[in-house]
């Protein structure tokens, strides 16, 4: 089985088995990128799929950068890896296997995860947008910091929310992300970029204008000063 016919299926299964939760797909993680996120009301679980048409080649690096994000991890296997895996992943892992079944995935839980202890809560608050680490600061009665840096804004809260309390609030504003008011703000962001970049090119056109003007009347001056030299000596 492809990965594609994995995923639609896979999705519906972790939602009964999960209760209420969200799937993100794709999120970049480090210098890897998980294939789906399974957002909880207290914890992130991160999911690599690796179909019968993968192989375990870059699974030992993604693997380092699960470690660093997600609470849980888990891989979903197709049959040809499910007598290998096991070797292949860390024991806190969990997996899941899947095989075709009269034309459908069928899904088995061959070990259940454990909570991962490498888990960065810096890391993991990195998957949140700014706008949303600003809307916990507004929760608790902290200033925005609207010209502060998202790192800022994490080591802020992280002196002064208790860790249990903020990976709630993670959770709670990625169930309720809404992804096109990223795209409004990401296309003001991009108008502000490019108002500024005109405004940047106009000064160093000024700039440039100004320092040639410069650079013309001091060689001016300089030839000046030469022809009045060369007629003192001709007087001579």
């Amino acid at each position: 089985m492809y990965d594609k016919e994995i995923r639609e299926s896979l999705f519906f299964f972790l939602e009964e088995s999960y209760g209420k939760s969200r799937i993100l797909e794709e999120k970049v993680i480090g210098r890897a990128r998980a294939d789906c996120v399974l957002i909880q009301e207290d914890s992130f679980m991160g999911i690599e799929i690796k179909s019968d048409h993968d192989s375990y080649t870059r699974l030992e690096g993604q693997i380092k950068n699960y470690n660093q994000y997600f609470d849980y991890n888990m891989v979903v296997v197709g049959s040809k890896h499910a007598h290998s895996i096991e070797n292949h992943v860390p024991s806190f892992w969990g997996i899941i296997t899947v095989e075709e079944v009269e034309g459908k995935c069928d899904f088995y839980i061959l070990r259940q995860e454990q909570k991962n202890p490498f888990c960065d809560i810096k890391r993991k608050a990195s998957l949140l947008w700014k706008s949303e680490l600003q809307e916990i600061q507004k929760k608790y009665g902290f200033p925005k910091y609207q010209n502060k840096s998202k790192s800022f804004l994490v080591n802020y809260l992280l002196e002064r929310i208790a860790v249990e309390e903020l990976q709630k609030d993670f959770s709670y504003l990625l169930l309720e992300r809404d992804y096109t008011v990223f795209s409004v703000e990401r296309k003001g962001t991009e108008e502000i970029k490019t108002e500024e970049l005109k405004k940047e090119k106009k000064i160093r056109k000024r700039k440039y204008k100004r320092r040639k003007k410069s650079l013309t009347k001091t060689k001016l001056g300089v030839t000046h000063l030469i022809r009045k030299r060369s007629k003192r000596t001709v007087k001579k």
